[in-house]
């Protein structure tokens, strides 16, 4: 970046105008701090963000998959995904909130920021209490980039452990693509039946994708 004329600079250009002036390359460029042999941190950042198809693919990148990268080692990448892991968490719910869950996308805009993006699919549920209010998530299982492994059993042992009355479930499609699959149509009745028989409501089974979501409440096959 020392080729680029003072006020073009990325750090400076932040200090004078304000974070939102600068591009996702620039903005990638700070978080890197220095280039490589190949060039500077701008044209790392350019070429990490080509890579990754821009902002959203990062977002959905591991410390395994930026290692492949030119340029990026153990360190940087850690970097990376822990400046992304921050950007989500400021999206969530302060914890002094207590959300209330009445409607599908109030599941939705609860659990987007924190699943929707992510490298590997996450299995979880949203443990509510009577009147459905959040107590906490918990995530159950974290599979492959296809696929995750989950039981009704392992469901609702977490939610009675929780004292919940009610629950959402959720898993994130790192494809992108919400729609669910026949296993997870399948899971939804699994589950349903067993919310019945435990005492416990299953409120929504919602799937995530980028940007997108399938609910199965929303959908009525629930």
């Amino acid at each position: 970046m020392k080729d680029l004329l003072l006020g073009d600079r990325p750090r400076e250009k932040l200090l004078r105008h304000g974070a939102a002036a600068l591009g996702d390359n620039e903005l990638v460029a700070l978080v890197l701090g220095h280039g490589s042999r190949r060039g500077g941190a701008l044209a790392l950042a350019n070429a990490l963000l080509t890579s990754r198809g821009g902002l959203h693919g990062l977002a959905r990148a591991g410390c395994d998959d930026l290692v492949r990268i030119g340029g990026i080692g153990p360190v940087r990448a850690t970097q990376i995904v822990a400046a992304i892991e921050l950007g989500r968490r400021t999206l969530a719910k302060p914890p002094g909130e207590r959300l209330q869950i009445l409607k599908p996308f109030e599941a939705v805009e609860y659990l987007m920021p924190r699943f929707g993006s992510r490298s590997a699919e996450q299995f979880g549920i949203v443990l509510l209490d009577t009147k459905h209010r959040v107590m906490r998530v918990a995530v159950l299982a974290v599979g492959t980039l296809n696929a995750t492994v989950i039981e009704p059993r392992d469901v609702f042992r977490e939610a009675m452990m929780g004292g919940a009355a009610a629950i959402v479930a959720f898993h994130n499609h790192p494809s992108g693509d919400p729609t669910p699959s026949p296993e997870d149509v399948d899971l939804t009745r699994r589950l349903a039946a067993a919310g019945v028989l435990m005492g416990i409501d299953l409120i929504d089974h919602v799937v995530l994708g980028e940007g997108r979501y399938w609910s199965f409440k929303e959908m009525r096959q629930l």
